[in-house]
Parts: structure tokens; C-alpha cells; sequence
């Protein structure tokens, strides 16, 4: 690397070849330093600065119960643009209402129920207009007219997290995709799943990757959930092969579910060329729902317990009865084993100085930090702690990839004995006022 004209006198000459580095005054050498360190922390901010910004985001676009029919195709020819796009859109409309099976009506009462038309793509000429709409009925007004109400969401809250794989590349919020698009634009307000559907806009193309899909760690998927206030996580995933340039396009779909990644089915679709994509993908995305609500119906996307928020250490609901079976059992033998030595020997139940069992010890909450400069520090960490003797339960209330981390934990005993029992589980334990900051 060669300096000129860039740095003070004294910096340059320090950073000469021909200048010996034994000549090179601490102060000289300070200042490269300072210089080298704002270098690199300049280069860090750029480099997540990348990482976050530009358009990545796409905001979901619908989601409430009204009766949405999309792909509709109008061409329409009339004396200017403007009427020939009237026109298309009361075709469009008509159709719709047809697609719906509603009954004969008149167009001022079909108007009336019309709260929004969509326009997926159009063209508009001096007299003529071609366009691809969506119209959204008002499901108040023409519920009426087609009976039934509308499905309310049974499932509980499910992250979306819509992978695509193209070109040997798996993307989910990294880049702009149609795949994300697709679902941007699906209504799920009748469905029965409860999607969370990020936008992918600043740090969701970070915490969001495609590597979050097959990660294993319960506390790491807990610490994502809670964020976006979901139960479980839903990962479609599109995989499109273009066979040429311009060629049609075949699309390969998998339904995930959960942190396991669990299959619950697949399908294939083929587009004819890029500007049948989209209407592919929309076809895709309502296959896919379709998958989602019949797994739902089959009991099959029920949230894992384990991923409940506060749920570290929580087994499942019939593992749970089962250790509350065996703790009663463990209660009656020891009361039937105390009143036989009390009806062994009469004399020592009734001497009051024989010695009693210890009261038992009050559970209180204490703030454990700790330090995370990875995930598998993170798990070691929560795992050491929940493994120590006196521990009832623990939940992280703070999460810090590369810093500190905190946990607040249930024991039974004092700040002092807490601190002891990592000691002796390996811990570095340093003890505040009252919390405790552990690390190995």
C-alpha cells in the first residue's frame, strides 16, 4: 500500500521503508494505530450497513377477512384509455363476482360491495386497455349474498420465513425476491393459520436468513420468536430452474414446519416464461396455505412446547403428568414409610427434641449475566445453569450474540449458595449487589 499526500508529515515518514522502525516514536506509532483502528471500525459499519440497507423489504399488502379474487385478465377497447379502463374494470368486476358464484345482481349493488381493485400489471393505450386485476369484495356486504361467514384462525401464531432457492442460492429477506413478493400479496384474512409476516426491511434480513431455517437450538429459535411475537415457525420453500434464458420456468415447492424443519408436503408448477412467474408463484403461495390449514386439521402443526417463551427445561404436557404421577407416589411412600417408624417406636415420635426435616428453602428470582460470543456458548451456558443443583427454572431475558447475555433465574436458596453451586459446575462467577455474572 503506498501513502502520499494522505497522512500527516510525521505518520508518513513513519510509514516510509526507509525510515528504520527503531526510529519510529510512540507517538508516531500511536497515531498509525488510531488511524488503522478507525480504518477497520469504518469498514465494519459499511460492511452492516450492507447488510440492512437497500430495498429489501417488501410489506404485506393485504390481510383482513374480505373475499379477495385476483388474475383476473381484461382487454378492453373504447373511444379513449380512461373509458376503456371503466369498462375493464366493471368486466373485471363481473367476473369476479361470477368466480365467487354470487347471484344475479345489478351493477350498483355489485359496486357498492367493491372495496378495492388491484392492479397486478396493465397496459393502457390511446383506446384500448390490458390489465391483470384483483377485486376485493367487502365480505359485510356480500356475505349476505354468499351465506356462510367467514373462518376464523384456529392455528396459533406462525413465523413466515419464504425461502428460494435459485441458481444454487437460498435467499430468504437477503435480496428482494418474487417468492417474498408473493406472499406479500396473499390475504390470508380467511385462512386458518395465523401468519406473522415480516417485511423484510432493516435487521430481518439479518436475524431471518436462510441459516436460521436449519438451526437446531431451541434457546436461539425462542430468542427469534419472541422478538416477532410467534409460536412456531412455517418455511415454504420455492426452488426455480429456468432452463434458459427468457424459457419457461419450473418451480419445485416443500412445505416446512417447525425448528426440525419437518416435511408436511411438496408439489411442482412450471411457468411458460418470466412474465408467467408471478401468476405461478400466487398459485403457489395458495397451494401452500391449502398445505398449511389440511396439516392444521390433521393436528400436525401444533407449536413445539419446547419453544414456548419462558418454556426453558418445559417437557411435554404427558411427560409432565407422568413426573407429577411419580412425585406423588414418591410422597405417599415416604409418609407411609414415617408413620410406620412412628408406630415402630412411639417414644422418639413423641420426644419433642428429635430432630425434624430442615424447612424447605424460599425460591427467588436472581439475574445471572453472561457471556455469549457465540450460540454454542450461548446453549453451554444455559445448559450448565439449568443443571445446577437448586436451580428451578431459568428464562433468558436478554440475548447478545458476541457480548452479554442475562438470564433470570428461579433458586432455591441465597444469592451466596447460587454463586457456590456454579463455582462448582466450572463457572468464573463474579457476585454484584444482587446478580451474578458468570463465564468459563
Amino acid at each position: 500500500m503506498t501513502v502520499t499526500n494522505t497522512l500527516p508529515g510525521p505518520v508518513a515518514e513513519a510509514l516510509s521503508p526507509a525510515v528504520p522502525r527503531a526510529f519510529m516514536s510512540a507517538r508516531v506509532r500511536w497515531i498509525v494505530s488510531a488511524l488503522l483502528a478507525l480504518t477497520l471500525l469504518g469498514g465494519g459499519y459499511a460492511l452492516v450497513l450492507a447488510q440492512i440497507s437497500g430495498e429489501r423489504g417488501v410489506a404485506p399488502t393485504a390481510s383482513s377477512s374480505d373475499i379477495e379474487v385476483r388474475g383476473i385478465e381484461v382487454d378492453v377497447r373504447a373511444e379513449t384509455g380512461e373509458a376503456a379502463r371503466q369498462k375493464a374494470w366493471q368486466d373485471a368486476q363481473r367476473e369476479a363476482w361470477r368466480k365467487v358464484n354470487g347471484p344475479a345482481i345489478s351493477d350498483a349493488q355489485l359496486q357498492s360491495m367493491v372495496s378495492a381493485i388491484v392492479i397486478q400489471r396493465e397496459r393502457i393505450g390511446p383506446k384500448r386497455y390490458i390489465a391483470t386485476l384483483g377485486v376485493v369484495f367487502d365480505r359485510q356486504r356480500a356475505g349476505r349474498y354468499l351465506g356462510g361467514t367467514a373462518r376464523q384462525r384456529s392455528s396459533a401464531p406462525m413465523l413466515l420465513l419464504p425461502v428460494t432457492a435459485s441458481a444454487g442460492t437460498y435467499t430468504t429477506f437477503e435480496v428482494r425476491n418474487p417468492w417474498q413478493v408473493a406472499w406479500a400479496e396473499f390475504n390470508p384474512g380467511t385462512s386458518r393459520i395465523d401468519y406473522v409476516r415480516p417485511s423484510g426491511a432493516g435487521g430481518d434480513s439479518l436475524l431471518l436468513n436462510y441459516g436460521q431455517t436449519g438451526r437446531r437450538s431451541r434457546a436461539w429459535w425462542r430468542s427469534i420468536l419472541d422478538q416477532y411475537g410467534a409460536a412456531d415457525a412455517l418455511v415454504p420453500i420455492a426452488r426455480l430452474e429456468h432452463q434458459f434464458p427468457g424459457g419457461p420456468i419450473t418451480g419445485e415447492f416443500t412445505a416446512r414446519y417447525g425448528p426440525d424443519s419437518e416435511v408436511l408436503d411438496s408439489f411442482e408448477l412450471t411457468a411458460n416464461g418470466p412474465e408467467q412467474l408471478p401468476a405461478m408463484l400466487t398459485e403457489a403461495v395458495e397451494r401452500m396455505d391449502g398445505i398449511f390449514s389440511q396439516a392444521l386439521a390433521d393436528g400436525k402443526l401444533r407449536p413445539d412446547p419446547t419453544l414456548t417463551a419462558g418454556g426453558a427445561g418445559r417437557a411435554d404436557p404427558a411427560i409432565a403428568r407422568l413426573i407429577e404421577i411419580g412425585r406423588a407416589i414418591r410422597a405417599r411412600e415416604s409418609a407411609a414409610a414415617a408413620a410406620q417408624q412412628a408406630a415402630s417406636n412411639p417414644q422418639a415420635a413423641a420426644d419433642p427434641t428429635t430432630p425434624t426435616a430442615p424447612p424447605a428453602m424460599a425460591v427467588r428470582n436472581i439475574v445471572v449475566q453472561f457471556t455469549t460470543p457465540d450460540p454454542m456458548a450461548f446453549d453451554a451456558a444455559l445448559s450448565g445453569v439449568r443443571g445446577t443443583p437448586g436451580v428451578r427454572s431459568l428464562s433468558v431475558t436478554s440475548t447478545a450474540m458476541g457480548g452479554t447475555s442475562v438470564m433470570s433465574v428461579s433458586f432455591a436458596g441465597s444469592l451466596e449458595e447460587l454463586a457456590g453451586a456454579l463455582r462448582g459446575r466450572g463457572f468464573t462467577v463474579r457476585q454484584g449487589a444482587n446478580a451474578l455474572a458468570i463465564s468459563r
